[in-house]
């Protein structure tokens, strides 16, 4: 296995990139590689200062970098040989079994679309988000930022994508998937809401429970929770400041210490015909860690060849 990681993105990159990169070297069996996507020379200098096992990672290198504030389209059009170019070259032409990034997500969200390509008749791939409940447990949110304005016929593809990736990553075999609503009745919420309910409730493709609150997502309730990007971002940002502020406090939790967003590392984009890992600007070392080892369980559970062969079995 060879998960590719984009070196130069972040905003404490690269140093915090190259660093997480060989804290999770240092936790990979035998056999599964890191390939690092940047600046030779650089990656080199920060690679020297460090003890990993010297069979665990490689560099391949990439002269530009599409930095944070640059228009996604753009800059990935404009610029082939940059880190996250490059790292798509590699997952398209099966050199990598994954790519990983806490770069421009608006990037990897064209990179996801143009050089992979979505499954089936998907529009907008969507990112999941895993959100952490009081049993111990995640329920998967999506989409939680790349598709900020949905349609009711988006939301109803995310559910599918979300009922299908718990189905094969969490092993429950009939996902509960609820619509993220301000009541539980069917006439509540926006006009796309109630619009997307209806096209819900006669998927015989999903096992739709209806509306959820805010104040029931920590019971589990629901495997699947479908909201657009809008919503799940505020929702996803709102847990990591609690986790701050608990910090701060010197409050330990169980289930507000996994909002930190260090903890899962990173989310998958899902609906695309590759194995994508986007994570926080802000990652730190251990969350590129854990992006890294969560990019290593997706690619072992083969979850995205399963939902792909699931659209083609249609």
């Amino acid at each position: 296995m060879k998960i590719a990681v984009d070196a130069m993105g972040g905003d404490f990159a690269p140093k915090a990139i190259v660093e997480g990169a060989v804290s999770a070297a240092n936790h990979l069996p035998e056999g599964t590689k890191i390939v690092l996507v940047g600046k030779q020379g650089v990656m080199l200098d920060i690679l020297r200062t460090l003890k990993y096992p010297a069979h665990a990672i490689e560099m391949v290198n990439a002269d530009d970098i599409i930095e944070m504030g640059e228009h996604p389209t753009r800059a990935f059009s404009q610029k082939p040989n940059s880190s996250i170019g490059v790292g798509f070259k590699l997952l398209k032409e099966k050199q990598v079994d994954a790519f990983c990034s806490a770069g421009n997500t608006g990037a990897m969200m064209v990179g996801s679309l143009f050089t992979l390509k979505t499954v089936g008749n998907i529009q907008r791939p969507p990112i999941a988000g895993f959100f952490p409940l009081k049993n111990g447990g995640y329920s998967l949110m999506l989409d939680i930022g790349a598709n900020a304005d949905c349609k009711p016929e988006v939301l109803a593809e995310f559910a599918e994508l979300g009922s299908l990736y718990a189905k094969f990553s969490f092993g429950i075999e009939r996902p509960k998937v609820a619509l993220l609503n301000i009541g539980e009745e069917e006439q509540k919420g926006s006009t796309v809401v109630q619009a997307a309910y209806q096209l819900l409730k006669i998927n015989k493709k999903i096992n739709f429970i209806g509306n959820i609150e805010g104040r029931d997502l920590f019971h589990g309730k629901a495997d699947v929770i479908v909201t657009e990007g809008f919503t799940g971002n505020v929702i996803f940002k709102m847990g990591e400041s609690l986790y701050d502020y608990a910090a701060e406090q010197g409050i330990k939790d169980p289930l507000i210490d996994r909002m930190n967003y260090e903890v899962g590392g990173g989310s998958p984009i899902i609906g695309i015909r590759g194995n994508v890992i986007v994570a926080h600007g802000i990652s730190s070392p251990e969350a590129i860690k854990n992006m890294i080892l969560l990019a290593k369980r997706q690619v072992e559970s083969k979850v995205t060849e399963q939902i792909i062969g699931a659209y083609e079995d249609r």
